[in-house]
């Protein structure tokens, strides 16, 4: 099996602070004909990464100048709604890979 991070979907975003920072796209949806994006920080240090808090950040896609870019949710009961969609499916999603490598207790070896 593949390392998950071999196949990671990587992105470098700048904040309003022009502060970049890299992101694994865990997953991407649409919801009411807009599109959405799950996201969690990368880091370079291993440290860094363990002491992360492992919390998503959500994101959603706004035309800018012509050009699709990902952008901060502003409303709260938004932001609220598709997180709560978006840890459903990342847990159903994580749910099924696990059960799939845990053995059968049945099979003997």
């Amino acid at each position: 099996m593949a390392d998950r991070f071999d196949e990671a979907n990587l992105y470098t975003l700048v904040d309003e602070e022009g502060v970049e920072q890299t992101f694994e796209m865990l997953d991407a949806m649409e919801v009411d004909d807009k599109r959405y994006f799950a996201l969690m920080p990368v880091y370079d240090d291993p440290q860094e990464q363990l002491e992360a808090d492992g919390e998503l950040v959500i994101l959603t896609s706004e035309i800018i100048n012509g050009e699709e870019m990902m952008a901060s949710i502003d409303d709260d009961d938004e932001y609220e709604r598709i997180g709560n969609m978006f840890i459903d499916r990342l847990n159903a999603i994580f749910d099924d890979e696990y059960e799939d490598e845990v053995e059968d207790p049945d099979v003997e070896e």
